[in-house]
């Protein structure tokens, strides 16, 4: 199996994290492998904010139900759409949603700890507010970063048969067809 197949399939959303820093070179790879997303007609409609303040790590804690991962957190990177360089809404979130998890496979590359959060897109006005965003971006995602406090960590995914098809609808992936 390739390094990559292992790395995806060793990924796990990580919600705990130890107080070590997030190195500078760290950040940087995770940055550079979310901008090497692909996009349509390579429009590159992401824009990432970094946030290792403290005082901002607290205000944005306030804006999710999650706030102790966030709080627990070294690196927070917040991923927007901007609307200024996009040409189709729903092709650049996907292309952004490549992004997010092109840094996520390389936080488990350097064995780092991250999780997507979602939630927080409930309070992208607050967010956008601490963040000073022009009013062009829309909040895609902010990721929580971090050394994982070390536990067993396991996952599952359906069968391929439930989510799988072969041809058309009514017949089921089975690996042989």
């Amino acid at each position: 199996m390739s390094a990559t197949i292992e790395t995806i399939l060793a990924r796990r959303s990580i919600r705990e994290y130890t107080e070590a820093p997030v190195g500078k070179e760290d950040i940087n790879t995770i940055l550079e492998c979310g901008r090497w997303a692909p996009s349509g007609l390579n429009n590159q409609p992401w824009k990432f904010i970094v946030i290792q303040n403290e005082e901002t790590i607290k205000r944005l804690a306030e804006c999710t139900h999650y706030s102790k991962i966030v709080l627990q957190a070294k690196v927070l990177i917040a991923v927007y759409l901007d609307q200024e360089t996009m040409y189709h809404h729903d092709k650049d979130v996907l292309a952004i949603g490549a992004s997010i998890q092109n840094m996520l496979l390389a936080c488990t590359d350097l064995e780092l700890g991250a999780v997507w959060l979602g939630e927080i897109l409930k309070k992208s006005e607050q967010v956008k507010a601490i963040l000073e965003v022009p009013d062009t971006f829309e909040l895609m995602a902010v990721l929580a970063i971090g050394h994982p406090v070390k536990k067993e960590r396991s996952s599952t995914r359906k069968e391929l048969a439930e989510t799988t098809f072969h041809e058309k609808y009514d017949e089921k992936w089975t690996g042989e067809n």
